[in-house]
């Protein structure tokens, strides 16, 4: 008991970054997470989509090839663009993987069945050597 009041503190940000490690486990994330190197093998042999939810100065500066913009916070009023994908993998990213793993929880909610969050976003995929499109829009 005395070394538990000798290290309150210690034990509060051991207590606190085990909660922050298992939070996305039990915030129950909508989809899978996949490095870049599998999200590659998703595209290539199963056909998936590519979901970009950052904003639209995000998307011009910088976006995985063949992606589809749909910003976060327009995800709800876009949900009749995605419905096509539907029955696809669609692998959702951001810039770091945060807003990518909301967007999953709430395609999940839609029925959509194979999701696949890119962890560590965009900046993942440049930092694996992966190509990355500047010029012109998709949508």
């Amino acid at each position: 008991m005395e070394f538990i009041h000798q290290n309150i503190l210690l034990i509060g940000v051991v207590v606190g970054s085990g909660i922050a490690l298992l939070w996305p486990m039990l915030a129950g994330a909508g989809g899978v997470e996949v490095s870049p190197a599998q999200a590659t093998q998703l595209i290539n042999r199963d056909d998936a989509q590519i979901i970009d939810v950052r904003e639209d100065g995000e998307f011009a500066g910088g976006h995985l090839p063949e992606a589809v913009h749909v910003p976060l916070s327009k995800l709800s009023e876009r949900l009749a663009d995605l419905e096509k994908f539907k029955d696809k993998p669609l692998i959702v990213y951001c810039a770091s993987g945060m807003r990518s793993g909301r967007a999953c929880r709430q395609l999940k909610k839609q029925g959509f069945a194979s999701l696949h969050n890119l962890a560590g976003g965009v900046d993942a995929w440049v930092g694996a050597g992966y190509p990355i499109k500047k010029s012109g829009r998709n949508k």
